[in-house]
């Protein structure tokens, strides 16, 4: 992951989604980087310490009771993601 400033947003910055009408707080640690590469048969994730417990919150966030299924979050280059990083979208499904 090449140094640089992090384009994810500040640890006082959350994003609020909604699905069914429930809200979903999704928080970023402070100095988070993380970085996304598509290798055609394998994808990488790669973050650092305060990226990795961010990807983390966002997981435990989207699992919790109360969730609804189809509630997700976009993560994109300059949003939430380093510059180059492919795109990720975590998402709940409940079906079997």
């Amino acid at each position: 992951m090449p140094p640089g400033p992090s384009p994810a947003p500040s640890t006082s910055t959350q994003v609020t989604a909604f699905t069914d009408g429930v809200a979903t707080v999704f928080t970023w640690e402070e100095g988070a980087r993380i970085e996304v590469r598509n290798l055609g048969r394998e994808i990488v994730i790669e973050a650092n310490s305060a990226g990795l417990k961010t990807l983390a919150g966002h997981l435990l966030t989207l699992a919790q009771d109360g969730t609804p299924d189809g509630a997700h979050l976009h993560l994109e280059e300059h949003n939430g993601l380093e510059a180059g990083s492919a795109s990720l979208v975590l998402e709940r499904c409940d079906d079997e």
